[in-house]
């Protein structure tokens, strides 16, 4: 059973007449209700009326099995297509919505009914219908190396439109991770060759133990290419709300793709091994987008996607961006 009842406009909070008054349920006083009957300057339909940037908890099913609440913040919208009508019943909206989070665990088919929820309640005044619920979620992740353990937090969201009875549902998140350049790691290595050249000039062989002492000098490794912390902000349409893929899965997959993910817990063997990670995965922002491109093009659950690669550069003042979508007509857009 849906925990969205579908109201009418003759919901139990209000009994209009036909001066455009309503009596409150709480006091029976008799207040007018300009939003229902009052004239409009102009006439026309609006694409999107509603709120947003609401504060609301939702229950999130964590990975121990436990259901914990943490703080949200959601767009709501429906369209205005009563071309007469000079609003919409925004509270309609956030009561609704509040009911819904309050009492279920967050999911697709919750956006699902708080979209059908919202149409219901905007009967004759509304035919398209918007949410996006926006929130931290947090996993625990093992060190590369050593036996510790840390929390990393992804930003992500989760939203739907419901337009002519079709249901478009989907979920963002963004994902932190490191990118060498792969130009600043050849003119490195080239420096590092001319050191060589420089120290070892006229010599017709250099012995094992010399050479590797050598490599151990800063003189020899004078010049590191440089890395910067870079996102992928990840949006994703799915075929249906029951073969989507969890959050976690879409975040895991983003993550394997890319391989140097920023990390929590971190010892020395860690940071080596995270060195290492960088310099077998130099990349341009152009090669992090076609890789994360790559994971969600195998994934049959999901029917669109918009990837943003931003590398957040240390050797300029501005951002490298490449962005990249699936070209579904009528889909995301660059």
């Amino acid at each position: 059973m849906d925990l969205i009842d579908t109201p009418t406009h003759h919901d139990p909070i209000r009994a209009d007449d036909e001066h455009g008054h309503f009596t409150g349920a709480a006091s029976g006083r008799e207040m007018p209700d300009i939003a229902e009957r009052g004239s409009t300057r102009q006439r026309g339909r609006l694409d999107r009326v509603g709120m947003s940037e609401i504060e609301l908890p939702v229950l999130l099913l964590g990975p121990e099995g436990r259901i914990r609440m943490v703080p949200a913040k959601a767009d709501a919208y429906v369209s205005l297509d009563a071309p007469d009508a000079k609003g919409i019943h925004m509270s309609r909206l956030f009561l609704g919505l509040q009911d819904t989070l309050e009492r279920e665990v967050l999911s697709l088919d919750t956006v699902k009914r708080a979209l059908e929820g919202f149409l219901g309640s905007h009967r004759g005044l509304s035919e398209q219908a918007e949410l996006r619920l926006r929130f931290d979620w947090m996993r625990k992740r093992q060190a590369l190396v050593s036996d510790h353990a840390g929390w990393r937090t992804y930003p992500v969201e989760v939203f739907g439109v419901l337009r002519g009875g079709v249901c478009t549902l989907g979920m963002s998140a963004r994902i932190t991770y490191s990118s060498t350049c792969p130009c600043s790691a050849a003119l490195a290595r080239q420096l590092i060759q001319e050191a060589f050249d420089r120290d070892f000039a006229g010599r017709a062989a250099v012995d094992f133990d010399t050479l590797r002492s050598w490599l151990g000098t800063p003189e020899a490794i004078r010049a590191t290419p440089h890395s910067q912390r870079s996102h992928a902000d990840v949006t994703v349409h799915v075929a249906s709300s029951a073969s989507a893929p969890t959050l976690d899965e879409l975040i895991d997959s983003v993550e394997a793709a890319l391989q140097t993910v920023v990390q929590a817990a971190v010892k020395r063997e860690d940071e080596q091994a995270f060195a290492l990670l960088n310099g077998e995965n130099l990349m341009f922002c152009e090669d992090a987008a076609r890789s994360v491109k790559a994971a969600l093009e195998a994934d049959p659950r999901i029917v669109d996607y918009r990837v943003r690669a931003t590398h957040h550069e240390s050797l300029h003042p501005h951002d490298a961006v490449a962005i990249v979508t699936k070209n579904v007509p009528g889909g995301l857009a660059a």
